[in-house]
């Protein structure tokens, strides 16, 4: 689709035109054309200058995560383990203990990129269901969407469902309990075919009413005493202290996947924003986009909740403060996202493990601590449609 924008000429008092994308903010004039140059250089700039403090702080962070603990191992041995292990060959001569070198390998350097991974997975979520909703509020934990994958999980714990799935009976589960609840949540809060913000965010309490009692039905109701059963309770508030190599694996492979896909379609989420009829006039097929919002995020969370368990607001927070750095252009957006859920999660897990040592608080719980605060702050600011 193109369309024509009038440059007045200088020298002679005729009007021109000349042919963009329609998708791109008509210039007026060489002056304006310079604004928006300088303006385009400064977000990139500001771009930039994000991810690379971003980068840092997970670089710092997956240190702190990986030396800490009931044994401290100096960061030059974490190195030359990592080395060793990713190579596969002893460049470096070992003087550390084969349970250390199992600890930090096997325990610690799963743990943390399992973190990122569902942090990054969560908030990339957050920004798909803001991006279809058109509503700040929206994210996986508010509109009931990990309610619903942790009572489809808790399911298969528990109740044995799906069991010749083998190892993928719980993420199954997962995936199949999220879809339910996304679907409730918009079809409860459709009116006419329109979604309101507060009919979306009452639909999401109820919806995320309803699988917690569910979940707390069968976790109590089947109740036998069993390993089983104590999982399932600390699971449904946040665990990643059953991270294995094995989970990372497919974990990553399926949210490097679906972020790749969705990173193709930033330009088509910056239009839905304008709105439907707007979105479809210049070109944008937008019910192809929200089926694809729709099982993006299904897969993600059912994926991530089936590994972490119910972690909270990373989809609600960590986006709002990276359109805050970036901007809400997508393309600059989700890659940020991306990093600032990871990051996100990494605190988070790294305060659950320090805060009470030895002991462990669920992540879930850290989680919420920070995003309950930053969701009433929303609501207070106002800036909740009504």
């Amino acid at each position: 689709l193109q369309s024509s924008c009038i440059r007045i000429s200088s020298n002679q008092k005729l009007l021109e035109y000349e042919e963009f994308p329609a998708w791109e903010v008509p210039v007026f004039g060489e002056n304006m054309k310079s604004e928006i140059s300088k303006k385009s250089d400064r977000e990139t700039g500001r771009f930039i200058g994000t991810l690379l403090m971003v980068l840092l702080l997970i670089a710092a962070v997956t240190t702190i995560s990986v030396t800490l603990g009931a044994i401290h191992v100096s960061p030059d041995e974490i190195v030359k383990i990592l080395a060793n292990k990713t190579s596969g060959k002893d460049i470096f001569f070992f003087f550390w203990e084969q349970k250390t070198e199992n600890i930090i390998w096997n325990i610690r350097f799963p743990r943390v990129i399992m973190a990122f991974i569902v942090g990054a997975g969560l908030s990339l979520c957050g920004v798909l269901m803001q991006a279809l909703t058109k509503n700040p509020l929206a994210d996986p934990y508010v509109l009931g969407i990990s309610s619903g994958a942790s009572a489809g999980a808790v399911s298969v714990i528990i109740l044995g469902l799906f069991s010749f799935m083998g190892g993928y009976s719980v993420i199954f589960g997962a995936t199949l309990g999220a879809a339910v609840a996304i679907s409730l949540s918009l079809s409860i809060a459709s009116v006419k075919g329109r979604i309101t913000s507060t009919q979306l965010v009452l639909a999401g309490i109820a919806t995320s009413a309803l699988f917690s009692a569910l979940t707390n039905l069968i976790v109590y109701g089947f109740n036998n005493g069993s390993d089983k059963t104590k999982m399932a309770l600390y699971w449904m508030v946040g665990s990643l202290s059953g991270a294995t190599w094995s989970r990372v694996k497919y974990v990553f492979i399926v949210s490097v996947v679906m972020m790749a896909v969705i990173l193709l379609f930033a330009r088509e989420l910056d239009i839905l924003l304008l709105g439907d009829d707007v979105a479809e006039t210049l070109g944008a097929d937008t019910r192809r986009i929200k089926l694809l919002i729709i099982l993006a995020s299904t897969v993600l969370t059912g994926v991530v909740v089936s590994v972490s368990g119910v972690i909270g607001f990373a989809g609600l927070v960590v986006p709002h403060v990276m359109r805050g750095f970036v901007g809400s252009g997508h393309k600059q957006l989700i890659p940020m996202s991306i990093l600032g859920g990871g990051l996100f999660a990494m605190i988070a897990d790294l305060i659950s493990r320090i805060i009470i040592a030895p002991e462990e608080l669920p992540i879930g719980v850290i989680a919420a601590f920070f995003g309950a605060p930053f969701f009433l702050y929303l609501i207070r600011k106002g800036s909740v449609g009504r």
